[in-house]
């Protein structure tokens, strides 16, 4: 997002036409900023070499086309860093600094690298600058806030370069000199007019024009907006503009006196559109926001949105779908407008109704995933028209294209605290979406800042079964990406608010996972007492299958242990525990367990007449890869007791089994270890 639109890439003019890609004026700054690339820093100078990228900084006011000029730059010189450019904005519309661990995730992102969920920032940011060690690349650090963020970010690598924009100096940044904006000089800010209103309004009155630029300071912003008014009113002189401004010169900056007159002149129902639109999250709004956000129709809102664009107020966001862009420089002026205009009530209610929106939006994007499922299939068809989605491949390219603006609504609503139950429905879609469409292991990174929101709400109300909910997935993503001591407090947290909700699936799941903790761990007779512990709960409530499951973890940690004899036990316990329910793939895995405990145990001939009986199970289940490995253990078993020929059978049976060459024997045991099974995310909130 930038600030302006200078480089009137964005900038449609009267009649919907856009402005060719051309950017005016800033010579001597971009020369500046090109001889600053060469200039030698101080370690050169010294015989040192550079540690670490050179840093260009570009410091002006919200509005002095700053962005546009850093963009211009970028495109000047991009072809000196082969491996391309990184983008990242530093601060967010409302002036908040956006987090590092955000910054880093999405610059990681951007160059298809891993972002395991919950990194702590320091390893982010480690992890980008060891990325960008051996690259040359180019890094946009736009609207930063202090030199802390820019630092963090920035590559040990003297082959890379940083381009920073900032309000001021970054000041604690080593051999950084600023290139420091005002406006345009003349010719470019009647030029720029020029592209609004045509030649002959400039030509005809020159002095009126320039006392235009003027009373705006040649601020490219404003310079834009008093561009769009004119050009929304061919019938205006410039000069009863430039009258208009000169007379409010006391009030405020130049940009602000030149927004409240372009307000002022709006039809009712598209002022008050615009104000409301410093409600959308991260100044993203595609249609349907702004439809929500002021109770009209989306076709409606979109006209309003387009004529907004033409005015210069909003940038059309390049996108296979319909988004606009607030600038950033406008954020401010819109919020405070809508509080001067807007009631706090009619505020929240417009937030309200774009969350209730972005709600039935992801109910549908999901619901278009389940093609097999009646019930999604007629809750979908209950959606109004314009809220469903044509095929699951439009909702996948809504969900990614929204992505920013949807984890920013979540970000919200939670920081509002007055629309908790929105909020709780939200972010309770937005799992299931993500999961739908893109998968648990690729949605992580995301998925763990919901489940961290969904706590934050949770925990203010006094939610018990939501707390637990929420701490179980962000442990279950904690030891995923091998956090086991994190997971594991997580975990012992989640089962106090399971047992202070009553909840017996929560209190289940965590007494289990505290016991998977520990063995990861590896404090065996702990996780052999937590499963336990479990167990004894599974049988009270005679839920069998989960009691079957539970009796091979309890005999893989007991296995772990050396206790073959505990080991032995519970494993026939599964294995009559699966034969009662019928399962009979469980049943062939959990035998093939027991044979391998046996064999361990030094009783080779037990296990092998308990590994052909887990082969006939197997092959009554229609298991080819464990019949598979299964064959090879008997190979292996029958070679210890010295029957090679039999050995070399059942190899030669595997080989076939597996249309390949014969593997190692524990090829296939990974499938064959029932006391691992992970258990799914469970969705954090509960819809109301």
């Amino acid at each position: 997002m930038t600030d302006q639109a200078v480089d009137t890439d964005g900038v449609r003019l009267s009649g919907g036409a856009v402005a060719e890609n051309h950017f005016l004026g800033r010579t001597r700054e971009l020369k500046e900023l090109r001889a600053d690339i060469e200039r030698a820093g101080l370690d050169t100078l010294s015989g040192r070499k550079a540690p670490r990228a050179r840093v260009l900084l570009i410091a002006g006011r919200p509005g002095s086309g700053r962005t546009a000029l850093a963009e211009k730059l970028v495109r000047e010189v991009a072809d000196r860093y082969p491996d391309g450019v990184l983008r990242t904005r530093l601060t967010e519309p409302d002036g908040t600094p956006v987090p590092l661990e955000r910054a880093a995730r999405e610059l990681l992102g951007a160059l298809d690298l891993p972002t395991p969920p919950g990194a702590a920032e320091d390893d982010l940011t480690e992890a980008l600058r060891s990325a960008l060690a051996e690259r040359r690349m180019l890094l946009l650090l736009d609207d930063a806030a202090g030199a802390e963020q820019v630092d963090a970010l920035l590559p040990a690598a003297p082959d890379c370069l940083a381009v920073a924009v900032s309000g001021g100096p970054l000041t604690g940044i080593a051999d950084v000199r600023p290139c420091t904006l005002g406006g345009l000089d003349t010719k470019s800010a009647l030029e720029l007019l020029t592209r609004f209103t045509g030649s002959v309004r400039i030509t005809v009155d020159p002095r009126a024009a320039e006392s235009l630029v003027e009373v705006c300071q040649a601020q490219p912003a404003a310079l834009t907006l008093a561009g769009g008014w004119l050009a929304a009113r061919p019938q205006a002189a410039v000069s009863d503009l430039a009258k208009r401004l000169h007379a409010e010169s006391g009030e405020g900056t130049a940009l602000g006196r030149v927004f409240r007159l372009v307000h002022d002149q709006l039809p009712a129902t598209a002022a008050r559109i615009l104000r409301l639109l410093s409600q959308a999250p991260a100044g993203l709004v595609d249609p349907h926001t702004a439809s929500a956000l002021a109770g009209c129709s989306v076709s409606a809102a979109r006209t309003t949105l387009d004529d907004l664009v033409a005015l210069g107020l909003l940038r059309a966001v390049d996108s296979p779908l319909p988004e606009y862009e607030v600038p950033g420089c406008l954020h401010p002026l819109l919020l405070s407008l809508a509080e001067a205009y807007d009631r706090p009530a009619e505020l929240q209610l417009a937030r309200a109704r774009m969350l209730e929106r972005t709600v039935r939006l992801l109910q549908s994007c999901r619901a278009i995933t389940e093609t097999d499922n009646p019930e999604a299939r007629e809750k979908l068809q209950g959606l109004p028209r314009s809220l469903r989605f044509p095929s699951p491949r439009a909702a996948a390219d809504w969900l990614t294209v929204r992505r920013p603006a949807l984890l920013a609504c979540a970000r919200l609503a939670v920081a509002d605290g007055e629309l908790d139950t929105l909020a709780r429905r939200l972010m309770s879609q937005l799992v299931r979406a993500m999961v739908a469409h893109f998968g648990t292991q690729a949605a992580a990174p995301d998925l763990y800042g919901i489940h961290r929101l969904v706590l934050d709400v949770a925990e203010r109300r006094s939610l018990p079964r939501e707390k637990a909910a929420a701490l179980l997935n962000l442990a279950d993503l904690d030891a995923r990406t091998g956090r086991t001591a994190g997971a594991l407090a997580r975990y012992r947290a989640a089962l106090d608010a399971g047992r202070e909700a009553n909840d017996p699936y929560a209190t289940g799941r965590a007494m289990e996972s505290v016991g998977g903790a520990h063995q990861e761990l590896g404090d065996y007779d702990r996780a052999a007492d937590w499963f336990g512990r479990a167990l004894v709960q599974r049988l009270a409530r005679d839920e069998r299958a989960d009691a079957a499951r539970l009796y091979g973890r309890i005999a893989t940690a007991h296995t772990y242990a050396g206790r073959y004899g505990e080991a032995l036990r519970n494993w026939r316990a599964a294995v009559a525990g699966y034969r009662k329910n019928g399962d009979v793939a469980a049943q062939a895995r959990a035998l093939s367990e027991l044979a391998r405990v046996q064999e361990y145990a030094g009783r080779p001939e037990e296990s092998l007449h308990t590994c052909q009986e887990a082969v006939e199970w197997a092959r009554r289940a229609e298991d080819v890869r464990l019949q598979a490995a299964l064959q090879l253990r008997l190979a292996d078993t029958l070679e210890h007791l010295g029957d090679s020929a039999a050995a070399r059978l059942h190899r030669g049976a595997a080989e076939r089994m597996l249309g390949e060459e014969p593997q190692d024997s524990h090829d296939g045991d990974s499938a064959m270890e029932s006391g691992s099974d992970a258990c799914e995310i469970r969705s954090a909130s509960i819809e109301d």
